[in-house]
């Protein structure tokens, strides 16, 4: 029997359940806080936070689960817990409010606001005396500097309104190839040429950098920018941010060597990571990449995927029987840094444990994932990692690359299945459309490159769930579906990364449907969420009623929705010929032109689109009987960003007008309207391709 039940009981969001039982009586947030602050004359408390937040867990224990200290939230403050990935637009407001404030920002992210929302004081965690301070100096403040606090919160509410606000570029110059020149001039002066990444630490994946620059080596033949996108992910693969035996990544290393992780592992961290690791195979070849790839996968499907026991089972006749087939597929969202109250204690390994479960082969272990060595961490316990890549090892050890891959997959499977019977790290179970679209088209990618039915079968199972139980009658997508219960409309990254997925579901299985809902979407997002003054996108639609309407412009560790968007606009113009498409991508990325050079990680998603501009962007239409079969030849290979188009038979999809319908599949190489002679010949098209 639990001492204390609060309202945040009602909710599904595992984040919110975990406050449930504290002595504070947290609410959920809605628009009705504001008024019963109103009508109580009350400050508000925000409180944003998610379930794997190892900080969050901290605040909680030394804060809201002290009596003390709850007495004193209770008695002058509206208390209100929201979830970051329920609600990032709440997030990004309050974000805003503290970052103007503190010039920092994190999670737990506590926020005070006047009674009608408008923020007065905010930060991250606070250990329990110093919180008790602010708590009592703030209820201070309101009864006797009330007119102070007006006036800050004014102009406070004036810099949220007006940050990342984008004012549409009048008189655009044309895009140059100095502009790229002398962003990755800039960007590279930070580049670490020893370990990857750059030089500094916390470290984080940030895929779509790496996606940039090797999209950008390979259209300038930049060598340097080359070798450090495969010295990057080479580190990462053999790091200790990586799980060496049970796949995915962790959100970020705290050192420069990618050693020690936070250990908690995010969807849309892996989602990323298996596109860039798939495509990267095409340039690099290399045996580690492929394993990467294949072992995230299967970690999906054994922790991180659901199978929904009603409405994504069919009855199908197969061999004249009928046979339960699994329709739908989604994946949580996280999985906690913790277990047992300790952080890393899931993943991490004593010399005793690996002794007792490896028997005679733990000296090979010890030597290969370092042990003891590279390895050791804190309190007798060794983080699972590498330093020597499989050429390395199996000239030491004179073996093949199949012997050594045999033997990894023997060694992950014995400490796989002993760390199988240890107390797992929380799970968080809620499923959200942009993380599970993002790791839609990262299976996508990973099917292009391996031609694994297996990863084809999961991303059209993870796309019907998105139809049908996310998209909405009247067009619209929702944000969240847990435990069968569907909230929260969706915000323009779960528009944006659904377009991104679809229009590759459609590079894979060659069913216009996907474009069309593709079109359907992006319809949609510029009836609710574009904004005719500045031609970029709001992050919330037109219902929105927060305090301030935000446009999300930065690229981090998820792209930005707005830049996103603009790929998917410059993607969508050349399937359906639709001009107006591409003249709104060509302004978005105009509106961010001047100045981008400067912080090239944080327009690495945009510099994408640049390249596309500069370089030019291939369409590549390949139509005929075999079709699909000369598709999948062409995609072994290395080449820049292009336009797929593919059709066994006519099709009325604008970008296949006036081409070529024979028995024998035809490629034709396309470039701002023109278009060389259709051909059988794939290397042909290959010296096409690496061209530009």
């Amino acid at each position: 029997m639990q001492e204390y039940t609060n309202d945040l009981i009602k909710e599904s969001s595992p984040y919110l359940l975990q406050h449930a039982h504290n002595p504070v009586n947290w609410v959920a947030w809605s628009d009705t806080v504001f008024e019963q602050a109103k009508v109580e004359n009350k400050l508000v408390l925000i409180s944003v936070g998610y379930s794997a937040c190892h900080w969050c867990h901290v605040m909680e224990h030394e804060c809201f689960e002290d009596e003390e200290v709850a007495t004193l939230m209770n008695k002058f403050f509206i208390n209100v817990k929201v979830d970051r990935e329920e609600r990032p637009d709440v997030d990004q407001v309050y974000m805003t409010a503290v970052q103007l404030m503190t010039q920092k920002g994190g999670w737990p992210l506590n926020c005070f606001t006047l009674p009608d929302g408008r923020p007065i004081y905010g930060g991250t965690y606070f250990p329990k005396e110093q919180w008790m301070h602010i708590l009592k100096s703030l209820h201070h403040a309101q009864q006797n500097e009330m007119e102070h606090l007006e006036e800050y919160a004014t102009n406070l509410h004036k810099g949220i309104i007006s940050s990342e606000q984008i004012i549409e570029m009048q008189d655009y110059k044309e895009f140059e190839p100095s502009k790229l020149e002398e962003l990755i001039l800039r960007w590279s002066k930070s580049f670490d040429f020893n370990h990857g990444g750059e030089t500094r630490a916390p470290k984080f994946p940030l895929p779509s950098n790496y996606e940039f620059l090797l999209d950008y080596a390979l259209h300038a033949k930049n060598k340097k920018v080359m070798n450090h996108v495969e010295l990057t992910l080479d580190k990462m693969a053999m790091g200790g941010i990586y799980d060496q035996v049970g796949g995915g990544f962790c959100r970020y290393a705290v050192d420069m060597l990618w050693k020690v992780p936070h250990f908690e592992k995010m969807l849309y961290d892996n989602g990323q990571l298996l596109s860039l690791y798939s495509t990267a195979y095409r340039t690099f070849p290399k045996p580690l990449y492929k394993r990467t790839v294949y072992q995230t996968i299967n970690w999906l499907e054994r922790e991180m995927s659901e199978n929904e026991s009603e409405i994504s089972e069919s009855v199908e006749k197969q061999n004249g029987r009928d046979v339960k087939v699994s329709r739908h597929r989604t994946f949580f969202s996280a999985l906690d840094a913790d277990s047992e109250g300790v952080e890393g204690k899931f993943y991490v390994w004593n010399e005793k444990e690996l002794q007792s479960i490896l028997g005679d082969d733990y000296s090979w272990v010890k030597e290969f994932y370092q042990v003891q060595q590279r390895g050791y961490w804190e309190d007798g316990n060794s983080i699972l990692l590498r330093i020597k890549t499989d050429e390395e090892i199996c000239k030491e050890q004179s073996i093949s690359i199949e012997e050594l891959e045999t033997k990894i997959q023997q060694i992950n499977e014995t400490i796989l299945f002993a760390r199988s019977k240890r107390v797992r790290p929380g799970l968080d179970n809620k499923c959200i459309t942009s993380w599970n679209a993002m790791t839609l088209k990262g299976l996508c990618d990973a099917y292009s490159t391996f031609n694994e039915e297996q990863f084809l079968s999961l991303a059209i199972k993870n796309a019907k769930w998105i139809v049908e139980s996310q998209m909405q009658s009247d067009g619209s997508i929702l944000r969240i579906r847990k435990n069968k219960e569907r909230s929260i409309n969706g915000f323009l990254d779960d528009y944006a990364h659904t377009i991104d997925a679809f229009i590759s579901l459609y590079t894979v299985t060659f069913d216009e449907e996907w474009l069309r809902l593709a079109k359907q979407l992006t319809e949609y997002t510029l009836n609710h969420f574009f904004d005719e003054k500045s031609s970029m996108f709001y992050y919330t639609d037109d219902s929105n009623q927060l305090i301030a309407r935000k446009m999300e412009v930065n690229d981090n560790v998820i792209p930005a929705s707005n830049s996103v968007m603009a790929k998917n606009l410059f993607y969508l113009s050349s399937y359906f010929h639709e001009e107006k498409y591409k003249a709104i991508s060509k302004q978005m990325l105009a509106n961010v032109y001047d100045g981008m050079e400067n912080f090239g990680s944080g327009y690495s998603n945009w510099a994408l689109l640049l390249n596309q501009f500069v370089y030019g962007c291939y369409e590549v239409v390949i139509t005929g009987g075999n079709a699909q079969e000369k598709t999948k030849e062409l995609m072994k290979h290395s080449f820049s960003k292009v336009i797929l188009a593919v059709a066994k038979k006519e099709s009325q999809l604008p970008i296949f007008l006036d081409k070529t319908w024979q028995k024998e599949a035809m490629i034709q190489v396309c470039t701002d309207g023109s278009c060389l002679l259709p051909t059988t010949n794939i290397e042909e098209v290959l010296k096409t391709l690496r061209s530009s």
